[in-house]
């Protein structure tokens, strides 16, 4: 089934799904649920404008039954046409037709269930139908195992002139990607194993979410004002933004009490995700498991060591940084949970309301022309989104990624501070990206990279951020834009890359027979974490077990991405801005392009050229001339 296995990594959080991550997320911002707290209002307090509409998928459970139903019936399908692909082009056309339609309504599916049980996850029902929409999947995809090895077994002009027919002409550079897919491609029978396996190889992913979001319990301390808190995700970055340094470590130190606690499960789970994905990148002959995950996306691990390389030769601007917190501040070291709270002292940091990040984020994208406007407009006045944190609902933010057919969703967990205005504009990037591959590609290309996909969404915040500082009304409001902007680059550049570092590091250890303890894991991810701050960073001992509470790590050399994707976006909105409708059109196309090529020639058809280090290299240049332009300004 390889058309369907397009979703495969959507349903089990390896891959083209994007999870979202808003800025302040890609510091590590875990994107699922809080516990329940008493502190949190229910869903039924929610007013319904400010909750997602999923009647646009389906209009009820029972609608969602019909076809779940459906796929199930199409399961038996498949058997008609195993072994005969090659003899017959009609039974192959026949089949790839059942591949399509099997793969649209699983994946409607999916989205329906997922965001049910987002919403709440200690709602019984919608966790069982995401389980159910698992198990079907597997069940689909073991069925039609069998399609990739008999596609590869057919002569390459036999599937050329497949695409000469007028309904399978956009099948041009799918035949390319199965073609160049071929070395790592198994035989039916090693096929189908791996495909009955496919729900076995998430449960490490899906026990630290669930582990840490539903049953991980946080503990009470004493707020700000002296009031008991119950610690959550949402209360721990929030806390991370306030001015008394009391209560910021507090929050740090509760936030990480369960986490330390647990360390050696944790470590359990850690480690056996790693070797899940060593074990598939070598059953399928892969040097390892980075280049296997690079190969989904044609991306060569020259890149990702380019990467890592160029941003260890460009630490300076990152070292400036936290020594300039370290003096502002006017504390003998910065501690992680410094990191992003501001260093004006006397800045009162301003709030806003959902409605009024609305206008902003959409007034920043004006020079993007009504064909992104429009859609951009129907998503804030539709339900599209989710804002509000209540009780048991997943936590952080994401974008639900493409699915054929319905337009994509935004989760939220409003707090009202600025961070939460970029992570909409962040969200909102995605969402546009998903919606323009939805409109304009045929359900094989609908799908984008994250490779991509954080371009898209780091767009949007470059363009926010510069409509913010010029809109600026004061000095102080300016320097308070330009220390978001740092905070960015930190978090979305800098902080990626180390844990694309660690990643490389951790998978290179154990493909070399290393059994990595929580100890080992502590070392390798504090010498990490104080090569990138230097040394104004005192790296604290709960600090060490940051590696126990990312979810990323569970996403098989994701973050990388992020870095490649702020360096593209930086570049891109030069391009915008100084070019005018020539990179706008430019810009939709990439938008429009989903998975019909390659990621690298994708982004060379918008302008930007990843296979060089200069975008890299060009994004902590700009740090420094932000640092510049601070220090002017503060006259120091």
């Amino acid at each position: 089934m390889y058309i369907y296995t397009l979703i495969i990594r959507k349903i089990f959080g390896n891959g083209n799904f994007v999870l979202k991550m808003n800025s302040f997320a890609l510091s590590g911002y875990s994107f699922f649920s809080t516990t329940q707290s008493s502190g949190l209002p229910t869903r039924n307090e929610i007013e319904e404008k400010f909750k997602w509409n999923l009647s646009d998928i389906y209009l009820n459970n029972e609608e969602w039954e019909k076809d779940f139903d459906l796929v199930k019936l199409n399961i038996p399908k498949y058997s008609n046409y195993e072994g005969k692909l090659g003899s017959d082009l009609t039974l192959l056309k026949r089949c790839l037709l059942l591949d399509e339609e099997t793969g649209i309504k699983l994946e409607r599916l999916y989205l329906y269930s997922m965001l049910s049980k987002d919403s709440d996850l200690r709602v019984e029902l919608y966790l069982g139908m995401d389980n159910r929409v698992k198990s079907l999947f597997a069940d689909v995809s073991a069925a039609s195992a069998f399609i990739k090895p008999e596609l590869l077994e057919i002569e390459e002009d036999v599937l050329r002139a497949l695409i000469k027919e007028e309904q399978f002409t956009h099948y041009s550079h799918f035949i390319d990607e199965l073609l160049r897919q071929k070395p790592h491609t198994l035989n039916k029978g090693e096929e189908k194993i791996l495909a009955m396996g496919s729900e076995i190889n998430s449960i490490p992913h899906d026990v630290f979410s669930i582990f840490t979001d539903a049953d991980l319990k946080f503990p009470i301390i004493e707020g700000e004002n002296g009031e008991p808190v119950e610690m959550s995700h949402g209360r721990f970055y929030a806390a991370l933004y306030s001015k008394n340094r009391d209560y910021r470590k507090r929050a740090y130190e509760a936030f990480y009490k369960p986490f330390k606690e647990f360390s050696n499960t944790l470590n359990v789970l850690f480690n056996g995700n790693l070797k899940t994905n060593i074990i598939t990148a070598r059953t399928r002959k892969f040097n390892s498991a980075l280049e296997a995950s690079l190969n989904r996306n044609n991306i060569q691990v020259s890149v990702y060591n380019n990467l890592i390389k160029s941003v260890e030769n460009n630490l300076q601007p990152m070292h400036r940084w936290a020594g300039l917190k370290k003096k502002l501040l006017n504390v003998d070291f910065i501690a992680p949970y410094d990191s992003y709270v501001t260093i004006f002292e006397n800045h009162s940091e301003k709030k806003y309301s959902y409605d009024e990040a609305v206008k902003l984020v959409f007034n920043s994208l004006q020079l993007m022309g009504e064909e992104y406007l429009n859609p951009l407009r129907t998503a804030f006045e539709n339900r599209w989104i989710d804002v509000y944190e209540t009780q048991a609902k997943r936590s952080g933010a994401y974008s639900s990624g493409t699915t054929f057919g319905a337009h994509p969703y935004v989760l939220l967990n409003w707090t009202d501070l600025l961070n939460d205005v970029f992570t909409l504009a962040h969200e909102m990037g995605h969402n546009m990206h998903s919606y323009f591959t939805g409109q304009y590609q045929p359900y094989i290309y609908s799908n984008y990279s994250i490779f991509l996909a954080e371009v898209a969404s780091t767009f949007n915040e470059s363009l926010l951020h510069e409509y913010l500082i010029k809109n600026s009304s004061s000095k102080e409001e300016k320097l308070f834009l330009m220390e978001k902007y740092l905070n960015n680059v930190t978090a979305t550049f800098y902080r990626q890359t180390m844990f694309a570092e660690f990643e490389k590091t951790v998978y290179e250890k154990t493909e070399n027979g290393l059994s990595l303890s929580t100890s080992d894991l502590r070392i390798i991810y504090k010498e990490l974490y104080q090569k990138y701050w230097g040394s104004a960073m005192f790296v604290t001992e709960d600090e060490e077990f940051a590696w126990a509470r990312i979810p990323h790590f569970y996403y098989n050399f994701y973050v990388f991405q992020y870095a490649t994707g702020f360096s593209a976006s930086e570049a891109l909105t030069t391009k915008v801005k100084t070019e005018g409708n020539r990179a706008v059109q430019k810009y939709l196309n990439f938008l429009k392009a989903g998975s019909s090529d390659y990621s690298i020639n994708i982004l060379r058809d918008a302008g930007i050229d990843m296979d060089s280090s200069e975008p890299i290299i060009a994004t902590a240049n700009k740090m420094n001339q932000i640092l510049d332009e601070m220090e002017l300004l503060l006259n120091i």
